[in-house]
């Protein structure tokens, strides 16, 4: 027998909190448990071997059964709905990576619900003729972008264009990552591989180029359903050859010479089903007669097409310097990835603290690339190329937004009892900010939810929120928000809170460094010391850069107040005591311990802030804020944040931090 390998992944919010201790049961098709394990504080699971069938059944177009074993998965994560895969293919020497993105259970809910997941053969082995309208790009249809940008996310269509069925969002590189693995064989040559992957990007952005389907009224950018698009099977695994070549190449198209848009570039299997298009079959052929992607490409479609590349991706904070950083490299894109992974790594504490100096790459900064690369299935160099630098820049937001949303709610003063408003289209004011702000935490937690702005008026972008929303929670969509519609509502919030860390901030206060600031003048300024500042940041000297993120201490290190914290598994003093920025020996002091060994559901007490709250708080702004928006948010006014940050416009930038006046 052959073997393939098995890793699961157990994460929420969109990758922004890794899920330690999750049980996981890996089980054959007879039912019979192969395998138990759990999740470490990474989320992850070691690569399990697996028996499988020999490599030259999935490299054949003849062979007519499934040249793969399928296994099934149980995984159970305490305060979280749980997960049931079935028919997961493992290939002979490849590594399958299995997603789980857990949604945190409901206030009061007593028992998770399962969500089931059918992954079963890939596209390329069924029978059916696919049918993929699209637009003949010689005839441009007259509503098109003027340029080619990646959307991040893109939202897909779980089913037929009319049919009535959810749209998830999901990262681009995880759509095509997707979509390769649900329709092809991750066995087959690289050269077949890129060729089949270049043709999924171009597809999917020539629908998003020529607005298919959102100029025909429809809320989503493409579908799942194999005779209009593309195979898609929401939450299935990927491999780890597809994975690391979407890396490298999911901003790439193919394109007529001379022409901007993607090429539609359709295709089938070439055996069972024949098209205008590529034959999936037909790119191993060439790529053993030793063709390169694109002569593969050309050998389907027009020969002056060429591969094209766009670096205006959605979502992302910082675009790709162009160069790889590495070892010696120095400067503010530097800094700037040194930045992201030390706030990534709170989230993240098997990454490395980094202690060069800002904006030099050193050993330190190499070795928390080559783990935040080891973790995200990255090829683990230490070289920030452009794959590394997008991931880290797309976790960097999740984490940030994450806690973001975590002060807004303070800010917003979320109790627990809802509004007694009905809202619905049209209807304008605080409670539909409040309406807003809970349904962006529940989209963050449950990709089926499009996250709204939140201007405090009811458009058609709340209203298809609240739909899905309700959908989501077993309730009538109709987009109206009742009684019913804000008891789920904050059902949801409340039980996301539980089972999310009491306050991923608490104690600590993140600054960003101006011009004039020493370490001594921020210690007097937030009652704290330089030496407790040095160690909180890993910081070797007193030298600051302007622009530097600083992490700022603002919980007392023995005695004072406190907070009660209730132990969970993977906790432990030390991952405590980073946390709250405080020190394993003032929370052993304060509640007596005379070794380091903790219990699950003990609870501790950790030192709290003994000081009054900063004047302002920082805020990184995003797509579609504006200053009137911020200030209704935040409870001032545009003229307050105007004159805290010495703007005399209105005009905001996305990435711009600014200073926010606190109550």
């Amino acid at each position: 027998m052959a073997t393939g390998y098995l890793i699961i992944q157990a994460r929420t919010a969109h990758d922004a909190l890794p899920l330690g201790g999750v049980k996981i049961w890996i089980m054959d098709q007879q039912g019979k448990h192969t395998y138990y394990v759990t999740t470490d504080e990474s989320g992850e699971t070691e690569a399990i071997a697996l028996e499988t069938l020999d490599k030259s059944l999935s490299l054949d177009p003849n062979f007519t059964g499934m040249p793969f074993i399928s296994y099934d998965v149980l995984a159970l994560a305490d305060g979280f709905n749980s997960f049931h895969i079935v028919g997961i293919p493992i290939l002979d020497g490849e590594t399958a990576i299995q997603p789980l993105e857990f949604v945190p259970m409901q206030r009061m809910q007593r028992t998770p619900t399962v969500t089931e997941i059918q992954i079963g053969a890939p596209a390329v082995s069924m029978t059916g003729k696919r049918y993929q309208p699209g637009p003949h790009m010689e005839d441009t249809e007259p509503q098109v972008l003027r340029q080619v940008v990646i959307p991040n996310p893109i939202t897909v269509h779980l089913g037929s264009p009319g049919a009535s069925a959810s749209n998830v969002r999901v990262s681009f590189p995880d759509y095509v990552k997707n979509v390769a693995s649900s329709e092809i064989y991750s066995t087959w040559p690289d050269a077949s591989l890129r060729a089949n992957i270049y043709a999924i990007i171009t597809f999917a952005l020539n629908r998003i180029f020529t607005e298919w389907y959102r100029s025909r009224g429809y809320n989503f950018d493409i579908t799942n359903n194999t005779a209009y698009d593309q195979y898609f099977i929401y939450g299935r695994n990927i491999y780890e050859s597809i994975s690391r070549i979407v890396d490298e190449i999911f901003n790439e198209f193919v394109r007529r010479q001379g022409q901007t848009a993607p090429y539609f570039t359709s295709f089938c299997n070439g055996t069972t089903s024949a098209c205008a298009g590529m034959s999936q079959w037909g790119t191993v052929t060439l790529a053993n007669q030793g063709l390169s992607p694109l002569q593969i490409l050309r050998s389907y479609y027009p020969r002056d097409i060429e591969i094209a590349e766009t670096n205006i991706i959605t979502g992302i904070l910082s675009s790709y310097p162009g160069a790889a950083l590495k070892t010696g490299s120095t400067g503010l894109d530097v800094q700037t990835i040194q930045t992201y992974l030390q706030r990534i790594r709170r989230n993240y504490p098997a990454i490395p603290t980094i202690t060069d100096q800002a904006g030099v790459f050193g050993e330190s900064t190499r070795a928390a690339v080559a783990k935040f690369q080891s973790i995200f299935n990255l090829v683990s160099d230490g070289v920030v190329g452009k794959a590394t630098w997008n991931k880290i820049s797309y976790l960097y937001t999740s984490v940030t937004r994450l806690a973001e949303l975590d002060s807004e709610g303070t800010s917003l003063g979320i109790g627990t009892v809802p509004p007694s408003s009905v809202l619905r289209l049209g209807s304008s004011g605080q409670d539909v900010i409040t309406l807003q702000y809970l349904l962006n935490v529940a989209a963050e937690f449950n990709s089926t939810i499009p996250a709204p702005k939140q201007d405090g008026n009811f458009g058609r972008e709340t209203q298809q929120s609240v739909a899905a929303f309700q959908t989501a929670a077993g309730l009538s969509p109709d987009g109206i928000v009742g009684p019913l519609t804000w008891q789920a509502l904050y059902n949801t919030y409340l039980g996301i809170n539980q089972v999310l860390p009491p306050d991923i901030d608490a104690g600590v206060t993140e600054y960003v460094v101006r011009s004039g600031d020493t370490l001594w003048l921020l210690a007097q300024r937030y009652n704290t010391t330089v030496d407790a500042i040095k160690r909180l940041n890993g910081l070797t000297s007193d030298n600051l850069s302007i622009g530097q993120v600083l992490r700022i201490p603002t919980a007392a290190s023995s005695g004072g107040s406190y907070f009660e914290y209730t132990v969970r598994s993977g906790d432990t003093l030390w991952l405590l005591a980073q946390r709250y920025g405080t020190t394993v020996d003032a929370i052993k002091n304060l509640n007596g311990l005379s070794g380091s060994n903790l219990s699950i559901g003990q609870v501790l007490k950790i030192p709290s802030a003994g000081t009054a709250p900063a004047p302002y708080f920082e805020y990184t702004v995003r797509s579609g804020d504006t200053l009137w928006t911020l200030a209704q948010r935040y409870g001032t006014t545009v003229d307050a944040i105007k004159r805290l940050n010495g703007l005399t416009g209105n005009n905001l930038s996305i990435g711009q931090v600014l200073r926010i006046p606190n109550g």
